[in-house]
């Protein structure tokens, strides 16, 4: 199989007829054998029952259905370990991710890039959106070193390595440009056009940006540190340590000079408090190295059900 094209979709079923239409077209030009696996994130409007129409009629459209709806890292942890192709090309149900763009993709992934990732320049979303994302965007890039300008685009692809290599998990899927990028994988940006959304209303509220901040603080972490944890934590510790020493060692030098009483000064508990928490980060630090060295996989069988696999 050359080509997989892997569509998370919850309660997308106005949208499937016309995205159907438009990928077998572009699809068909491409000459490349390809399937279209649809991973339906536990919709309730005939979503599924119109996945398995369109199977009926072609058997290059594949389908997952879950139990319930557990999120988009889970549909694309669930339909790349289901992904046949060479090439795995990931875009959104709501028909604003283009499919004529395929090509372009692949153009690049045969030049040698790993992984190509989607940028919508003209977006076509509420200014509430845009603008937290844009900020996000930026935030994202000065944190990590890698230097894009959408991590939150759905439109990308990938080489069979990478969706090999990579892990999602939680709301981890807009961060693996990140998580290819420390494996060494080569990354490119695409422009892409983005179209209004036709049927339907978005799926995300504010609450995504609270847990995109809160997943960047957790990326940043895997990305640098879960390899050596006591850097990080040993690193903190040590300089709360030493300045706790500092000023413990001020306060004995104050003792001895006959500047007494000392029990009762603030600066007496800041110099234990300090002393006390940097003895701690030293030992998070430790017993995190000591957990690295043990923990070498991650098990992502549980982060999702299957109901029913259309094949």
């Amino acid at each position: 199989m050359d080509l997989s094209i892997v569509i998370p979709c919850f309660n997308e079923r106005e949208s499937l007829p016309e995205l159907f239409r438009q990928l077998t077209a572009v699809l068909e030009r491409t000459k490349r054998s390809y399937e279209i696996l649809m991973v339906d994130d536990g919709s309730s409007d005939g979503t599924w029952d119109y996945v398995a129409e369109a199977h009926e009629d072609d058997e290059r459209i594949r389908g997952i259905r879950f139990r319930r709806n557990f999120g988009k890292s889970a549909a694309l942890t669930a339909g790349f370990a289901e992904a046949r192709g060479d090439v795995v090309i990931t875009l959104d149900a709501d028909l604003q991710d283009d499919p004529d763009e395929i090509p372009r993709f692949l153009e690049l992934i045969d030049e040698g890039v790993d992984m190509v990732t989607g940028w919508k320049q003209n977006r076509q979303d509420p200014l509430e959106k845009t603008l937290p994302s844009r900020l996000f965007n930026r935030v994202t890039s000065r944190l990590t070193g890698l230097d894009l300008h959408d991590f939150n685009c759905g439109f990308k692809g990938y080489r069979r390595a990478v969706i090999d290599e990579i892990r999602v998990q939680g709301d981890m899927h807009r961060f693996i440009p990140v998580l290819a990028h420390q494996q060494g994988f080569a990354i490119a940006e695409l422009p892409v056009k983005h179209n209004p959304r036709r049927h339907g209303k978005s799926k995300y509220g504010f609450e995504r940006y609270l847990r995109g901040a809160t997943d960047l603080v957790t990326i940043i972490f895997l990305t640098k540190y879960a390899q050596r944890p006591g850097h990080l934590f040993g690193g903190g510790g040590l300089l709360l340590g030493g300045a706790g020493f500092a000023i413990c060692l001020y306060m004995a030098i104050l003792w001895f000079l006959g500047f007494r009483p000392i029990g009762n000064r603030p600066l007496l508990l800041l110099g234990i408090l300090l002393l006390i928490m940097g003895v701690q980060f030293v030992s998070i630090g430790l017993i995190g190295e000591m957990l690295s060295r043990l923990t070498t996989t991650t098990d992502t069988s549980h982060a999702f059900s299957i109901r029913e696999r259309l094949d």
